[in-house]
């Protein structure tokens, strides 16, 4: 059974940089949080925790207050998968924005990587609001190193009846997406563009766009530019996200105007 609780000691923050750093190896120059700044946010209100395994730490988060009564979620890690560190994390999280008045949670993440949206959008409920190309400009980590850091700001609506419904243990109600045209579809592993008049349309992603950096630079890439494209353009043009259908597509609904 994971534990979380909230850190405030020195050598607490030590062991969350450590597990960092092992799941995403930092760039010397590049280290999104230090253990200075743990012990500032912890100190000023912020929210630094961590889950155990027992003693063993096993997955962190660290945010900050942003405005719109809000707690932006900066970055979180998960030394396992498939163990539920991370829903315990995120469970923790609202129920500690919400013991403080606070309505949502925000986060960025890499809009290719499918089980991250298939875990924001599907198990928690947060939604995409924002495409934001090469947010975090180059960066240099072991995951990230070679390829651009577009993100998306996914907004989670701490009380939304069907963020309620999840947190609950109830079960998610996917998006119709009868009559929804393919915008972006994966073909041989390549992402091909086709024409979408429909008022909702389909998004594809890589089956594993971490596995594909390594072994294909070149389809990375175009799938960065299609995505970019194409989720980015709906959202741009009002869409909106209301899913992620069959583990592979963001479903979108366009705006249409009237």
């Amino acid at each position: 059974m994971v534990a979380v609780r909230e850190l405030h000691a020195l050598a607490d923050f030590e062991r969350v940089y450590a597990l960092f750093e092992d799941i995403w190896g930092f760039h010397p120059e590049e280290q999104p949080v230090n253990v200075p700044m743990m012990r500032a946010l912890a100190h000023s209100g912020g929210y630094v925790a961590g889950a155990f395994d027992g003693d063993l730490l096993v997955g962190a988060s660290v945010g900050f207050l942003a405005a719109g009564a809000a707690l932006h979620s900066h970055i979180t890690g998960s030394a396992t998968s498939g163990r539920g560190v991370g829903l315990a994390l995120k469970r923790h999280q609202r129920a500690w924005a919400l013991e403080r008045g606070l309505e949502r949670i925000t986060w960025t993440y890499d809009p290719l990587v499918r089980r991250n949206a298939h875990f924001n959008l599907v198990k928690l409920g947060a939604r995409p609001t924002e495409y934001l190309p090469r947010f975090y400009g180059e960066m240099a980590d072991a995951i990230n190193a070679g390829d651009d850091s577009d993100r998306v700001l996914a907004v989670w609506e701490l009380s939304a009846p069907h963020v309620e419904t999840l947190a609950l243990g109830g079960h998610p109600v996917p998006p119709p997406v009868e009559g929804a045209a393919v915008a972006l579809a994966a073909e041989g592993g390549h992402p091909v563009a086709r024409p979408a008049g429909t008022a909702t349309v389909l998004v594809a992603v890589p089956e594993d766009v971490e596995a594909l950096r390594r072994a294909d630079p070149g389809a990375t890439k175009a799938w960065r530019v299609a995505v970019r494209e194409t989720l980015g353009g709906l959202l741009e043009a009002g869409g909106r996200v209301t899913g992620f259908h069959d583990k592979a597509y963001y479903v979108v609904e366009r705006f249409q105007e009237r």
